[in-house]
């Protein structure tokens, strides 16, 4: 038969059409994302991602504690003397309950728990506890001091905020020296006006203070002068400044953790303040500190300033 032009037109649309509509399933199947890479035919496997490893660990099996008298329970137990027993941080008085009793347990606490802490010691004292504290490579260390840099024989004798500053940014870098994976709870200093104003009204308590406890604040205690209460407002603020440098030195560090201002919060009653000097904790106010740092110790997340 004779092919006409119209005949071979069409055919030719015809070829030029099935061309595209190979090319277009070509380039589909090139697309197809329910292959692999390697062009099998294999449905791809999509690997969930590995979650991030926190660095927060809330149940530490050793801790080291350093600070000051009230870590060491002075005047907790027997008048003018350390009782460690009844630490809020490492003690094993049951009625107590430290933070080391309650992450560690009874039967392991003496031997996963070191309390390098002093009576007397400012914070330019944290970078030698700090040394014997990573020596021994704990998970946990807890930090307390700054009380007795405000607590000085005067108010010009205190700790300047910006010394307070770089002893502590030195004591943490000493212990990352030696134990650079070692968590860091710091605990804010007490609320020294709060406790003038709670012991005040004892009298054997206003007796004691006049032995030279914490003179910048306790000094004459019944002064209400004008003078005397810009003092005690004086040295209100440098606990105040101290704690802001705990917060921004610790806040800087991954593994450390700091009390979002709790202990200088809470309220001492008499019943939570030692009854021969109406300034450290008693049995009872070691406990209440055992509980603040096991509530933030063991939280989510850190505790907001």
């Amino acid at each position: 038969m004779r092919e006409t032009s119209r005949t071979r037109r069409s055919r030719g649309a015809a070829a030029a059409l099935t061309a595209a509509l190979l090319l277009l399933t070509g380039t589909l199947a090139g697309c197809d994302s329910s292959s692999d890479a390697r062009g099998n035919g294999a449905p791809a496997t999509r690997r969930p991602s590995p979650k991030p490893t926190p660095l927060w660990d809330r149940s530490p099996d050793s801790i080291a504690a350093v600070g000051d008298s009230i870590t060491r329970g002075f005047d907790a137990c027997v008048v003018l003397s350390d009782c460690p027993e009844v630490s809020w941080a490492t003690g094993t008085d049951t009625t107590v309950r430290s933070l080391a009793l309650r992450l560690i347990g009874a039967p392991s606490v003496a031997e996963r728990s070191w309390n390098y802490a002093r009576s007397g010691a400012d914070v330019a004292d944290l970078a030698e506890q700090m040394t014997q504290a990573a020596a021994k490579k704990p998970e946990l260390v807890t930090v307390m001091v700054g009380a007795n840099d405000a607590c000085a024989d005067s108010e010009e004798r205190m700790t300047p905020v910006d010394a307070f500053r770089r002893s502590f940014e030195g004591a943490l870098k000493e212990l990352r020296r030696t134990a650079p994976k070692a968590q860091v709870y710091v605990s804010s200093v007490p609320d020294l006006k709060r406790l003038w104003s709670t012991g005040r009204g004892d009298p054997l308590g206003r007796q004691i203070w006049k032995l030279g406890i914490c003179a910048s604040m306790l000094g004459n205690a019944d002064d209400e002068s004008p003078k005397a209460e810009l003092r005690r407002t004086r040295v209100h603020e440098r606990v105040v400044a101290y704690n802001e440098v705990l917060k921004d030195v610790c806040g800087k560090d991954m593994r450390c953790r700091y009390d979002g201002g709790a202990v200088f919060d809470f309220r001492f009653s008499g019943d939570q303040l030692s009854r021969w000097d109406w300034f450290h904790p008693s049995k009872n106010g070691q406990g209440r500190l055992a509980e603040i740092a096991y509530r933030n110790i063991t939280a989510a997340t850190a505790p907001r300033a």
